[in-house]
């Protein structure tokens, strides 16, 4: 009875021993993965990347230098006519459009004729000057002949008087006529062929104030136009300045004056910069955008700017001061925002380091910190070494 129970408990005891093993060899298996999972979410980047000869010809090394960063301010804008050189081309009186000369567009010199009206005072006047031409001949022919009695005593001299009153009345009245006809626009001779053929030209021309381009067009043969109505039958500009329309960050704007040069660039002309000169700066701040509008006048000899136009403009607001500069394809922004390039000693081995930047200018980041000067890095291939480095990491 003593060996049966032994026996019994002996198997019992192998039989706990192997359901131990067993329980412990399936937890320890469902375990391992979930320990491979959580330790390579993801590939991990290496901090230090070694090239080889092949792809040390991907990269090149330079070290870190000071460069000169000049303080400035940067706003987008658009760009405009220049409005003070920009005139509304309205007839003198009203009228009604006979002949237009002037297409949309057109290059115009100054005094060149635009549009010509027939208008209802210059047919007054013009009648004015023909009857006071006629007035001025008779008193002029009664003058001569009131001269010769009177020096043969044939008159008496208030008589003389008289003519001589009502030939200077005349000659005072048909000069007011002519210089009346002159501001619709008619030369001497002009006058001088309605006064023989005793005609009245009825149409008036109107001619360009000042040289530029059409850059409106708003009448068309028999409109009825009139001094200072909207929209004017022609605008002119001179297009050799266009002004740049800026929205300027208020904390910008103590920085800014008149006066100040700043350059222009365009996505329509890359690599090209226009110049010119802050000509104002608003007064006021826009309550929703909180920007102020500065407007500058910028050169365009060539005509190569056109209004509503999107521009960059730039302004110094400083001299220049020295710091520490990065090439900009030697920066690689990491996934999680911040920026980085890869330092050497041998150039061959590339760390990792982690910098912050400043602004960019002339194809340059101005490192705040994180390199010193003299220090090598990758001044180009950089992402070429962080593909490498992850690779490297995955493996």
């Amino acid at each position: 009875m003593y060996c049966a129970r032994s026996l019994r408990a002996t198997r019992l005891s192998h039989l706990l021993m192997v359901a131990a093993t067993l329980a412990q060899g399936c937890s320890s298996q469902s375990a391992t993965p979930q320990r491979e999972v959580n330790a390579h979410p993801f590939a991990r980047a290496n901090e230090t990347v070694e090239l080889t000869a092949a792809q040390l010809r991907s990269v090149s090394v330079q070290p870190v230098s000071e460069q000169n960063f000049v303080p400035q301010r940067d706003a987008v804008g658009n760009i405009d006519f220049n409005e003070d050189m920009t005139v509304q081309v309205s007839p003198p009186y009203q009228g009604r459009v006979v002949q237009l000369f002037a297409k949309m567009g057109d290059a115009v010199r100054r005094g060149q004729p635009l549009f010509t009206i027939e208008s209802p005072d210059l047919v007054q006047a013009a009648s004015t000057l023909i009857s006071a031409a006629g007035v001025l001949k008779l008193t002029s022919s009664v003058l001569e002949r009131a001269t010769g009695l009177y020096a043969i005593q044939g008159i008496a001299q208030k008589e003389y008087e008289q003519a001589v009153s009502d030939q200077q009345a005349a000659a005072g009245a048909y000069q007011a006529a002519r210089d009346a006809v002159r501001i619709f626009g008619k030369s001497d001779a002009e006058m001088d062929r309605m006064v023989e053929s005793r005609q009245v030209d009825a149409q008036m021309y109107v001619h360009s104030p000042i040289a530029g381009v059409v850059t409106a067009r708003n009448a068309a043969p028999g409109t009825l136009v009139q001094p200072g109505g909207t929209p004017a039958p022609y605008a002119i500009a001179d297009i050799r300045t266009k002004w740049l329309l800026a929205q300027v960050p208020e904390a910008d704007v103590p920085a800014l004056r008149l006066g100040q040069e700043v350059e222009v660039t365009l996505f329509a002309y890359p690599g090209r910069v226009f110049r010119g000169s802050i000509v104002n700066v608003s007064e006021a701040v826009d309550p929703n955008t909180r920007r102020a509008t500065v407007r500058s006048q910028v050169e365009d000899p060539a005509d190569a700017l056109r209004p509503q136009m999107f521009a960059n403009f730039t302004v110094r607001v400083g001299a220049p001061v020295p710091a520490l500069a990065v090439p900009v394809d030697a920066v690689v922004r990491e996934g999680d925002g911040t920026m980085s390039v890869w330092v050497t000693r041998d150039r061959q081995r590339f760390t990792r380091r982690t910098v912050r930047l400043a602004e960019q200018q002339g194809g340059f980041d101005r490192v705040v910190d994180g390199v010193r000067v003299g220090e090598l890095i990758a001044a180009t291939g950089a992402l070429f070494i962080s593909n490498a480095s992850i690779q490297g990491g995955a493996d």
